[in-house]
């Protein structure tokens, strides 16, 4: 019953902006039903367009378990685009710039250097919400514009192959690349596997349960006896970490080197996957699938029904819109009877 329960908003959310989304199709002259058939179709009908699916899927599930497991120690890590794209970058650089290595070294070390970057990148505000005060929400915005002109200027003037009119960086080798079975690509696997793993890390262990602590109650957690300033540097560490391995997987198993644009909007549509999983690890997967298949079969729908691309974009934000309502009303509820309690006690002292 508790995982119903858990389950039903998510389920909610999604009929509710499926429903919003075919009458804002209907409205604009095309046939809901062809548009969702052709959804359905683009995404999941035959191993290439479902394999297609996964590949877009696979980045989403390491954005949505960065931002969710952020979310466990009350943290909001805004900044998965800035990590995800210095995973991008350097998994990049290394799987060009180291030659002669064989697979089974060379792929492993692009992808684990790449998230070392994304790692360090959230380690930074995770030490300035510790150290300094300073709030998470701002410094990751901030960051991630730091991070794109960094990445940009890095594939530029580093990394940019001589007489390449455009800002990548030179292909990757191919003992780097992330492998593709028949359409089935294995990075897909590698991030089921970080989510299985999250999800143990937080309920099977104790560094798990510090967390899941800090996030409750900071204040308690302090008593009892642990760092709460130790929890927040590593566990926006270990979003970065996540984030990042993203964006390695994007570059070694889809792109094969790092291009500016190809990474755009992956590590913000992180937090539409966290807020419909319920930050659950395991969820983060269906939730990642869902919209990966609506990104992946636009163009069909467009194809067959008419239905401007866009649209898309619409039902995702419906989706952010009404799975955060609930979390955003209880938030507010909560703060009004705080204030009640607290008010009520500090007249009950006088």
């Amino acid at each position: 019953m508790s995982v119903l329960r858990s389950a039903l908003i998510p389920l909610i959310a999604v009929t509710l902006a499926l429903v919003v989304g075919a009458i804002l199709i209907a409205t604009s002259g095309s046939s809901p039903v062809e548009a969702y058939s052709a959804l359905i179709e683009g995404s999941f009908f035959g191993w290439e367009s479902f394999g297609t699916t996964l590949e877009k899927a696979t980045p989403l599930i390491m954005g949505g378990l960065a931002v969710a497991f952020a979310f466990k120690a009350g943290l909001f890590n805004i900044g998965g685009q800035g990590q995800l794209l210095f995973g991008a970058l350097i998994a990049g650089a290394v799987g060009y710039g180291f030659t002669g290595l064989p697979w089974i070294i060379h792929m492993p070390l692009a992808l684990l250097l790449g998230a070392v970057a994304g790692a360090a990148w959230g380690a930074i505000p995770g030490i300035l919400k510790a150290t300094r005060g300073a709030h998470e929400v701002i410094t990751t915005i901030m960051l991630n514009f730091v991070a794109a002109n960094m990445a940009e200027w890095l594939a530029t003037k580093v990394w940019r192959k001589e007489g390449d009119i455009l800002v990548r960086t030179p292909i990757i080798e191919d003992s780097a690349e992330i492998p593709t079975w028949g359409h089935v690509p294995l990075g897909f696997f590698i991030a089921v596997a970080f989510a299985l793993a999250i999800w143990f890390l937080l309920q099977r262990t104790t560094f798990g349960f510090e967390i899941r602590s800090v996030g409750l109650n900071p204040s308690a957690a302090g008593y009892a006896g642990i760092s709460v300033k130790r929890i927040i540097v590593l566990t926006m560490t270990i979003s970065g970490f996540l984030a990042a391995i993203g964006g390695s997987i994007e570059t070694l198993g889809v792109v094969g080197r790092y291009e500016p644009g190809v990474n755009a909007g992956l590590g913000f549509d992180g937090i539409t996957i966290a807020l419909l999983a319920r930050t659950h690890p395991i969820a983060v997967i269906p939730a990642a699938i869902l919209i990966a298949a609506m990104n992946a079969s636009a163009s069909l729908m467009q194809f067959k029904a008419g239905v401007a691309p866009e649209i898309v974009d619409v039902i995702e934000a419906l989706i952010l819109l009404f799975v955060a309502t609930p979390i955003i009303v209880r938030w507010f509820v909560k703060s009004r009877q705080d204030d009640g309690v607290s008010v009520g006690a500090t007249w009950g002292s006088t």
